[in-house]
């Protein structure tokens, strides 16, 4: 049995990271910004693929996707284990940055794409970032940018209210598997 109420949290991998002279630890993709491994609280910097889970929400039910709405970094994907309901895996198998668009690519030294930018993110405008007027889902549908990664991840949230496909739910206190490059 859990010994907690619920719980909120993200997990995010890390790519291309290093540790400079002064031993400051950095990462081109999805970094926390503590200039350390450990990320003390502080969240991944977009583009990021994300998973996230609410646990013991709702009368025990878990919540629980993989999210693109920050962009994408690599593919992911979570399992749960045990659990009654639903307790489907959700998953980005796919290698995003191979199709990203170029105004959302982040590329690295060399040229590589290395992460592919939310619409948000790359334009900072309301109908891609779903902020007023643009904040119901009768005014925030899908578009062209979110539906590359619905195409390519149709289990992931993709946009702000992308819920039907890429929610899903788990009750009778599971095990979590976060497994990074499905």
């Amino acid at each position: 049995p859990r010994e907690f109420d619920s719980w909120s949290g993200r997990f995010w991998g890390r790519t291309r990271c290093s540790t400079d002279a002064a031993g400051k630890f950095t990462c081109e993709t999805a970094d926390c910004g503590s200039g350390q491994v450990a990320c003390n609280g502080a969240g991944a910097v977009p583009p990021a693929t994300l998973v996230e889970i609410t646990i013991a929400a709702n009368g025990g039910q878990d919540y629980y996707d993989v999210s693109l709405v920050d962009g994408f970094n690599l593919p992911m994907s979570v399992a749960p284990q045990g659990g009654t309901g639903e307790c489907k895996p959700s998953s980005c198998p796919a290698n995003v940055n191979k199709v990203c668009p170029a105004p959302l690519q982040v590329k690295a030294a060399d040229g590589s794409v290395i992460s592919c930018k939310s619409a948000c993110l790359a334009f900072g405008d309301s109908k891609y970032c779903y902020t007023p007027p643009n904040n119901a889902p009768e005014t925030c549908p899908p578009t062209e940018y979110s539906e590359i990664f619905e195409k390519q991840c149709p289990q992931a949230y993709s946009y702000a209210y992308d819920d039907k496909n890429s929610t899903f739910t788990c009750s009778g206190g599971p095990d979590y598997v976060i497994t990074f490059c499905p």
